[in-house]
């Protein structure tokens, strides 16, 4: 899960200083060593680990904590503050020409996922209504043009292409040409990766940019590479004064470093983080919500955000019904699943449910393979027993093992699984908040 390491080492320190009635300052520093050591451990740029600290020791040792009847909570509020203000405080929204086409260049290292994340892109914008180019600019990559094509067809966006016969700046210039005589609002250039220590390669970013005047230049990294990828947003913004970041395999990356960083040295917000390897997986990149997530505190506008996406409303609302009237059955646990799978990573999703205890889910296998053997089970089934899982006994679990071929064991865990999610999906429904209660989710177990 994304930040896991990190925000389990918070979250025990935070529970250290709820235990007691009133922190003294030596409470306070033994707590901002803890919550140092945790930054660092997560691969958190050095100089970046002590500008926070220091920030929290001048604001925790005020009057707003030590005289505070909660002086726990005030400390995770001024630390989920300072993590919200170390990712760029605010969502930042791509920018768009007043009139005419908006240019946008992709750049970034080889291998950081570009192409894929252009493709992404562009589904995105289209999903606003839209009309965007793809140009394929990567003359150097073997099947790059390729890609693109492919990537194209699959969202049904047009490919701007010349081949890898002329130059990338050439490509670029002819197809902002003929985005304007055909109306596009958005084109998404597509560079080739390049090292960051390549003056050549990097030149020629600098006349593409030159020559097609980008609204937006947005810095591919990879977040699974730590601190290179600050490194590398240095060197690029050095170049090219980048407008914003796109962070890929976030949900991949444990540690997080990266991300604390990446703005705070840079100066640049993420604008957009990849959760996944489907095309929808690219999401706008929210401080606020990112560091809710960390503290344990759940991100239930970005849970709201994805089931309306996702979730059919009516059977949304079918559902909610049944579970306050206690009528949630197999049948339904199953379509449920189905449907969680539509929004993305299942533990990604947990993460963001308030309380979820992110130590507990860890033993959970939440992987397709798992939710497919899930399926089966309950297919095995009789309609009498997924409608009414208490009449399965010892002799029916066997047979329904043997006949979606798993274990008993397999059984019994998916049982146990479908019975805490109704009592989980009986507190959910019970939610308070407007946004909550025009909208009832489905929960997993």
């Amino acid at each position: 899960m994304i930040f896991d390491g990190l925000s389990n080492k918070l979250q025990d320190t935070f529970k250290k200083l709820r235990g007691k009635g009133k922190l003294t300052e030596k409470d306070i520093k033994e707590a901002t060593r803890e919550i140092k050591i945790a930054l660092l451990e997560a691969d958190v740029n050095f100089k970046v680990v002590k500008d926070f600290i220091k920030k929290i020791n001048e604001r925790a040792v005020g009057v707003e904590v030590l005289q505070s009847l909660t002086p726990g909570q005030q400390v995770i509020k001024i630390v989920n503050d300072e993590l919200t203000s170390l990712m760029g405080k605010e969502n930042t929204k791509l920018e768009f020409s007043k009139k005419g086409i908006t240019p946008i260049m992709l750049v970034g290292l080889q291998g950081a996922g570009k192409t894929t994340t252009g493709g992404k892109l562009a589904n995105l914008l289209k999903e606003k209504g839209k009309k965007v180019l793809l140009v394929a600019c990567d003359v150097y990559r073997p099947a790059a043009i390729k890609q693109l094509q492919v990537l194209g067809q699959q969202i049904s966006v047009d490919v701007f292409s010349l081949g890898d016969k002329e130059s990338p700046v050439q490509i670029a210039k002819k197809a902002i040409e003929h985005a304007e005589h055909n109306l596009y609002d958005v084109v998404i250039v597509d560079t080739a990766g390049r090292l960051h220590v390549d003056e050549q390669l990097m030149d020629e970013l600098y006349n593409i940019k030159n020559e097609i005047e980008p609204v937006e230049i947005l810095l591919n990294v990879d977040a699974m590479t730590g601190q290179d990828a600050v490194t590398v947003a240095e060197s690029f913004n050095e170049k090219l004064d980048i407008t914003g970041i796109i962070m890929t395999k976030l949900d991949g990356d444990t540690r997080g470093g990266a991300a604390l960083s990446i703005t705070a040295v840079t100066g640049k917000h993420i604008k957009f983080v990849g959760m996944g390897e489907k095309i929808a997986d690219l999401e706008p990149f929210y401080p606020d919500r990112m560091a809710s997530r960390i503290l344990g505190m759940g991100d239930v506008l970005s849970l709201i955000e994805k089931a309306q996406a996702n979730f059919d409303e009516q059977k949304a609302l079918e559902l909610q019904e049944k579970i306050r009237k206690q009528e949630f059955t197999l049948v339904d646990f199953k379509e449920q699943m189905q449907q969680m799978k539509s929004m993305g990573s299942l533990s990604d999703i947990l993460q963001m449910m308030p309380g979820a205890n992110t130590k507990a889910l860890q033993g959970l296998d939440m992987s397709d393979k798992e939710l497919v053997k899930t399926e089966a089970i309950i297919d095995s089934m009789t309609e009498a027993e997924r409608l009414n899982p208490d009449i399965i006994n010892a002799s029916r679990r066997k047979r329904i093992a043997q006949g979606s071929g798993t274990r008993v064991q397999d059984v019994n865990k998916l049982l146990k699984g479908f019975e805490q999610s109704r009592k989980m999906m009986k507190q959910l429904s019970s939610m308070g908040g407007k946004k909550m209660s025009k909208f009832k989710l489905p929960f997993m177990r």
